[in-house]
């Protein structure tokens, strides 16, 4: 009878087996859109996908996780490939993801997109951490593959054009899962060299084939080197997220070299005339200066230098001659002044000045006299004080004050009634 029945664990086995082996579940594309989408620390990532009418638990693992490109993000319209099979554990059956693209976009397209909003809005693309390149590097590094047209034109194009400039090859794989942290080792390794401006790129190709230099890897090693970088990947219509980091974009590897050293022929006609333009304005000069010096020449004062002194000489003697003058003058007006002070009347009668002043000072003594108030008293008038104030008026008095009436010969006490 027990073998009529089977265990829930056996149920779920034997549904799990019938769907393994389904050709139609094996290798399935599903179309539908994200929700809950939620990656553990383990690295796998659970979601569910759904549509109007119906949803389904779906899983991608951590080892098919690392391989993609972009991040899934919720109402985004996907198509998985993948397989269904039962979780028997919890006995419900769930898509197993293997890859996951966006409906009518590229898994590509959509990882380039979410990495330049991702570094436009952490600054490395700002214009002002740009380095500006030399305009005339002695030593130019170039971080691409060794071999290829790539190269090539670089060498051949910087030769050319600027034979004076050094160039330096740090060979890398430029295709391939393993060419980004190649690329990111050659730009570090570069930076121990005494190098003016670093040339970062390849040749065009499709965007797989482009794909390394838009790895996040590659764009912060740009933006970190110390050198100048000119970004040179693919041809003039494709564009990377190493050419919006670089601190200049070059359409092509040639276009880079171009950017990266001057035509030595533009170089040697600037010279040519800044040269020209030197010598016609030191000709100038010197012309100029033979004009001064010749004017200089013809003065009089260089023909007789003689003149100098004899102008200076009878400078001297009018100035002798009016010091001379002067000091006649002054002793003379002195010895007038002498004169008049020995014939003044004074000096010959010094009693009679004596005499006159006497008389003066006599004079302004009897005027005082007349002020004196002690005299005014001797004639029979008094003064009253109160508290030793002049009194000077009836009304500044007032009954029981003590006033001292003061005489020509002593002073009554008295007392206001």
């Amino acid at each position: 009878m027990e073998n009529e029945y089977l265990t829930v664990s056996q149920l779920n086995a034997y549904i799990n087996k019938k769907l393994k082996f389904d050709s139609n579940l094996k290798n399935i594309y599903v179309k539908g859109e994200i929700s809950n989408f939620k990656t553990y620390p383990s690295g796998h990532s659970y979601f569910t996908l759904k549509d109007k009418n119906s949803q389904i638990p779906a899983v991608m693992f951590k080892g098919r996780r690392q391989f993609l490109k972009f991040e899934p993000k919720d109402g985004m319209k996907v198509i998985i490939k993948g397989k269904v099979e039962v979780y028997e554990r919890d006995g419900k059956y769930q898509l197993y993801a293997t890859t996951i693209t966006e409906d009518g976009i590229g898994a590509l397209h959509i990882a380039f997109e979410q990495l330049k909003k991702k570094l436009d809005k952490e600054g490395l693309f700002d214009d002002t951490h740009k380095k500006e390149i030399p305009k005339y590097p002695q030593r130019i590094g170039v971080v691409t593959a060794s071999t290829g047209a790539a190269v090539k034109d670089i060498i051949q194009t910087i030769n050319g054009r600027y034979p004076y400039c050094e160039v330096l090859i740090f060979s890398t794989l430029v295709q391939g899962d393993l060419a980004a942290p190649q690329i990111v080792r050659q730009i570090i390794h570069a930076q121990r060299y005494d190098i003016d401006t670093l040339i970062v790129g390849r040749g065009g190709g499709s965007i797989e084939d482009l794909w390394p230099f838009n790895e996040e890897i590659v764009a912060r090693a740009i933006y970190d080197c110390k050198i100048p970088v000119i970004s040179a990947v693919g041809h003039e219509v494709d564009f990377t997220i190493a050419d919006f980091v670089a601190d200049a974009r070059a359409p092509t590897p040639t276009g880079a070299a171009v950017l990266a050293v001057p035509d030595i022929n533009e170089v040697e006609y600037k010279l040519k005339q800044l040269t020209d333009r030197l010598n016609k304005n030191i000709n100038d000069k010197i012309t100029e200066n033979k004009t001064k010096l010749n004017n200089i020449a013809q003065k009089q004062i260089l023909k007789n230098p003689e003149s100098i002194y004899e102008i200076k000489g009878m400078t001297l003697d009018n100035l002798i001659n009016k010091l001379e003058f002067a000091s006649k003058n002054i002793i003379t007006e002195n010895k007038n002044k002498l004169f008049k002070l020995e014939n003044k009347n004074i000096l010959k009668n010094p009693e009679e000045i004596t005499k006159m002043k006497k008389e003066v000072f006599l004079r302004h003594v009897a005027k005082l006299e007349v002020l004196n108030p002690l005299i005014t008293l001797k004639r029979g008038y008094t003064y009253a004080k109160v508290d030793g104030k002049v009194v000077s008026s009836a009304k500044d008095v007032k009954s029981g004050d003590k006033l001292d009436v003061e005489f020509d010969d002593g002073v009554v006490n008295t007392k206001v009634i």
